[in-house]
Order: structure tokens, then sequence, then C-alpha cells
């Protein structure tokens, strides 16, 4: 089966729906918009419309032709970014320095086209709730969610996401079991030495130079001290020392982040950074103090549902382009807080070659609007082939 033809009959009208998403961006847990019109297509399709976890979040159900016991849940992210739009169509943003740079107005869209189907049709056994999470982006509105009761107030026996993937050839899914993207946590590093006139090093302690090695040294922690076949990357993303050119400064500021793609990895890392940061400043006189930020477990995909969503991707794309062995990706996801209380899976849709910047948290970047009958055929075959009458 490839695209279903109902929902290719309104491709132009979820392009609208896209396009309206997109010029009005709104960041974490101020997506009031951006839900009222989600809530406002949901009711309109005939589906019962529940709002308020998280804030912003909104929550459709829908039961089948037929009651059954199984339950789904489908989710998709609202939120934007804080990001200066550089694209000039009519559809761009115009809320300045806010934008939909990561394509989660076509997250919203496609699962809103699914549902409009599924309304209509009802070729069911069973419930869906169309989860529709805000602040998906650094604040973790799916973990929010989780913790406010989303899967008390809305059971589900499994649950499923889909992000775009600029660089995969237009129509591809790629998923894979176990660990499809990463952990992640930001952390803070505060070097203290003594300072004084540049042209007199000697009277002070440097945190500088200290900054300097403690960056090298974080670097041993893929290199020399995790096993070369697991997957770490530690970057020094922001260095904030001194006022002046001719004053070595008090201290030193390193922020970054780190990403790991297995628990027992992702425990390690913050305190090997200790032990280095600790080491480094204690032999040059300073001292340091690291202050972690925890941030996103892995997304980690449970096999059964893969198969399910392999199975139902073939449906709409063929075989030969489902991928069920997708290398992992060092991004993280909050999706995966979902996917710690309940089994699902994760897949990527290929967006196109990303040329001419289209690629996510870009400021160029546009989701590609030829790929929404495809995404919303895809959760459209997932509910009629996993809660199959």
């Amino acid at each position: 089966m490839p695209v279903i033809n109902r929902i290719a009959e309104f491709h132009a009208e979820m392009t609208k729906w896209r396009r309206d998403i997109h010029a009005h961006p709104e960041t974490a847990f101020e997506e009031n918009r951006t839900a009222d019109l989600v809530a406002a297509k949901l009711q309109s399709f005939g589906i019962e419309v529940h709002r308020g976890l998280a804030k912003t979040g909104v929550v459709g159900t829908l039961k089948g032709a037929k009651p059954g016991p199984k339950t789904i849940g489908l989710r998709a992210d609202m939120d934007a970014l804080h990001i200066h739009e550089k694209n000039r169509f009519d559809h761009r943003s115009q809320n300045d320095g806010k934008m939909h740079a990561c394509g989660h107005d076509g997250h919203t869209t496609m699962l809103l086209g699914a549902a409009k189907y599924l309304a209509e049709t009802r070729n069911f056994t069973g419930t869906v709730h169309f989860i529709f999470q805000p602040a998906e982006e650094n604040q973790a509105g799916g973990r929010v969610m989780v913790e406010e009761g989303l899967f008390d107030q809305f059971p589900v026996d499994f649950v499923f996401g889909m992000h775009n993937m600029p660089g995969m050839p237009l129509g591809t899914i790629g998923m894979r079991a176990g660990p499809i993207m990463a952990a992640a946590d930001n952390f803070e590093l505060t070097i203290r030495g003594r300072g004084t006139h540049a042209a007199m090093p000697h009277l002070g302690i440097d945190p500088v130079q200290a900054a300097a090695q403690i960056i090298i040294g974080f670097q041993t922690i893929a290199s020399r001290i995790t096993d070369p076949l697991e997957s770490v990357v530690v970057s020094v993303t922001q260095v904030m020392a001194g006022d002046t050119w001719n004053v070595l400064p008090e201290e030193v500021t390193l922020r970054g982040t780190t990403r790991a793609l297995t628990p027992e990895i992702h425990a390690t890392i913050q305190p090997l950074m200790k032990r280095i940061a600790d080491g480094i400043a204690a032999a040059n006189g300073c001292t340091a103090d690291l202050q972690p930020r925890i941030g996103y477990p892995a997304t980690v995909n449970t096999a059964n549902e893969v198969k399910l969503a392999a199975a139902a991707a073939e449906k709409v794309v063929g075989a030969a382009r489902v991928d069920t062995d997708v290398v992992p990706l060092m991004g993280a996801e909050d999706f995966a807080f979902m996917l710690k209380k309940r089994p699902g899976a994760y897949v990527w849709l290929g967006n196109g070659p990303g040329e001419g910047g289209c690629l996510l948290h870009n400021p160029s970047y546009d989701f590609n609007d030829e790929i929404l009958p495809i995404g919303a055929s895809y959760w459209a075959s997932l509910v009629e082939t996993t809660l199959a009458k």
C-alpha cells in the first residue's frame, strides 16, 4: 500500500496547516496558539480533546469501530527554537527570534492528518491517544507530561514517535531496536585561581591555562578511558573568562554537553570529568567546581515495537525503503522519557538531501511538505495494523 488515497486528497490542506504553524512559532511551554489550533482541528474531526498537561499539551482520544483491549499512543512535538529565520518565503516566521527549525510544525501536521483520516474511517479495534507535546527542545516537556500523569490519565500499551531527518532520502523510514538517540547532560565548570597583572603571571594563579588543559583532558574520556567501541561525546561549547587585555582573571567558566548511548557509559562521564578537572586544577594551584545539569536519557526502542513500526512503514513506502538498522545519532530526544515508561519505537522519516541549509537547527531550514502524506499514512497504517480488527 502506498500513501493512503484519502490522505493524499487532503495533502494541500495539510500543507496549509503546516505553513501556518511554521509562520507562528512558539517556544517551550508557550505553544498556546499552536495548542489552540491542534485542539480545534481535533474537535472538528470528532475527536475527544483533553488539555492542560505540561501547560500547553493536548491529547486527543479516538476509539475504533469496535471496542478492544489495546491502546496505542502517537506523539508529536509542537515547539519551535530560539533562532532567527533567514528564509524569505511567504510562510517564514512572523515571531522574530523564533523559528520552526527542527520540523515540529511538520510533526504536528502529520499527526493531525492521521487523526483526520482515522476519525473518518475508524478502521481499527481499540483506542488511539494522539499526544501533542510541548517543549521538546531543552525543556523536557515529555518528562513533564509523564510526571503530570500522562499514562495514568491515558493508559497505553505502547507509544510511538517520529522525527523528520534531512540527509535521508525523501520518503525513507529508518529505525532500530535499542538506543537510537543518545542520553544528553549539560555541565558548568568553574576554575578559580588568583587574578593578577598579565605582565606578572608569577604573582597570580592562572585559571585560563588550567582551563585549556582541562578542555584537552576531557577528550581523553572518549579517546583513552572509554572502550573505543562505545559512543561518547564531551564537548566544551562555551569558555567565559576575563574582562580586559592585560589582566589574568580570577576564574574561568566552561560550559558544554556530554552524550552517550548506554546508561552504563552515561553514568561514568561526569565522575570522570570531575576527576580530570580536580586533578588538573590542583596541579596548577586552582580549584574546580563541576555542576552537572542532568538532561535527557537515551532514546531506547523496544524490539517488538520496532517490528510493528517496520511492518506499518513497509505498507506505505515499501520494504526496500525501510531501514531497521540505522546508525544511532548522538543527538537527544525527550521522547526517551515516554519510552522509559512504555514500550515503543521512535522512527526517522527521510526529509530529502538537506541542501541550501535545510538542516536541523539551521536558520535556513524548512520542513519538506512532500513528506506530509507519507508521515500521516505511516501513522494511520501503524494504528490499523497494530490495532487490527
